[in-house]
């Protein structure tokens, strides 16, 4: 029995121990280094502000997340119409929205009442029957929800638009042959098939939405990073507040991580079950 060690299998052995060796020497580095104040990270991290911070982080990405998602059906299925007028609207909105920063959008809401003093519903050419004053109505808070949805909205357009593609036309040609209307057969059986291809890429969205909250530190909105920023405006930390924010950002993200991998498993299993087996149009289906 020959005991000799191909040279593919000692390159491989030989950069598995580097890699090994490296992290050791990094987590060495972070942990050894007084400069990061591990003491005050630990004391600051369950601290009532900053928990609230993290709510208001989560908080954020959960409304934001929804309509965006909700924004960005209409937006996928205005730019798959035939008629172009919808289709041109929902292009132009995609290009703008993914084509500038989110940071100056954000900016941008927050600061409508230089451009609108009033927001108002009236009739074209006609009186006004409401109004309200653009600064009471457009606070941190706001102005947060609607740049962080409208911008998403743009992202996830694109993502649902991909996934109603992938579906095979004819199931929906079938379906209408069966006498469904085409709004129905969108709704009962192309979304439902182009969710396997949905979702995985939402949850990257969702990940980088978490992250993305940071962004509304800069129009004073009470987030997780504001949290923390406040804090080390007093007490001058500012490594170890900053490592406070990191700590809740990877552990939520590392969730998010497990949760899509196992999304990500059930639709591949669903995939295999297709490669084996068609799906047809049963009565249940259709009704």
């Amino acid at each position: 029995m020959s005991l000799a060690v191909s040279p593919a299998n000692y390159a491989r052995r030989s950069l598995t121990a580097a890699i090994l060796l490296l992290a050791l020497y990094m987590a060495w580095v972070i942990i050894a280094n007084q400069a990061f104040q591990w003491n005050v990270v630990f004391a600051w991290l369950f601290e009532p502000s900053v928990m609230q911070g993290l709510m208001v982080t989560l908080g954020l990405t959960v409304v934001a997340m929804a309509l965006g998602t909700a924004i960005g059906l209409l937006l996928a299925i205005c730019r798959l119409s035939a008629n172009r007028l919808p289709s041109g609207f929902a292009s132009l909105y995609i290009w703008f929205f993914r084509g500038t920063p989110m940071l100056v959008q954000l900016i941008f809401w927050y600061n409508l009442a230089t451009l609108f003093p009033e927001i108002s519903i009236t009739i074209p050419f006609g009186p006004t029957l409401i109004s309200w004053d653009t600064n009471t109505l457009i606070t941190p808070l706001t102005a947060a929800i609607v740049g962080l949805a409208l911008n998403e909205a743009a992202y996830m357009a694109e993502i649902i638009r991909a996934g109603l593609i992938s579906v095979d036309p004819g199931q929906s040609e079938a379906a209408q042959a069966f006498g469904m209307t085409r709004e129905r057969a969108l709704r009962r059986i192309v979304i439902p098939q182009a969710m396997r291809s949905i979702i995985p890429p939402t949850g990257n969205q969702l990940i980088s939405m978490i992250k993305g909250t940071s962004l509304v530190s800069v129009i004073a909105m009470n987030d997780l990073l504001y949290s923390v920023q406040a804090v080390y405006n007093r007490t001058f930390e500012i490594i170890p507040m900053l490592m406070v924010a990191v700590v809740w950002y990877l552990f939520i993200t590392s969730i998010l991580n497990i949760g899509q991998s196992y999304i990500e498993a059930y639709y591949a299993r669903g995939d295999r079950r297709d490669g084996q087996r068609q799906p047809d149009f049963s009565e249940a289906e259709l009704a």
